[in-house]
């Protein structure tokens, strides 16, 4: 899957970056590799979260689709 982030300079130094399509995922490095690396892995784990722990009603169900 390819997924579009957006690069930013931090005011402090270094970069942030963030993944628009993934609800709340960003990370941050020291220097544009770092950042691309970083972000990666963030995605990666925000993608892989379990919902097995979650409390679901009756009715409601988890299923898998591929995107």
């Amino acid at each position: 899957m390819k997924f579009k982030v957006v690069i930013h300079k931090a005011d402090e130094g270094g970069y942030w970056a963030e993944a628009p399509s993934v609800p709340g995922c960003v990370s941050q490095g020291e220097t544009y590799e770092e950042v691309l690396q970083n972000i990666q892995e963030a995605i990666e784990a925000c993608l892989s979260v379990d919902l097995k722990e979650t409390d679901l009603e009756k009715e409601s169900q988890i299923i898998e689709i591929a995107v």
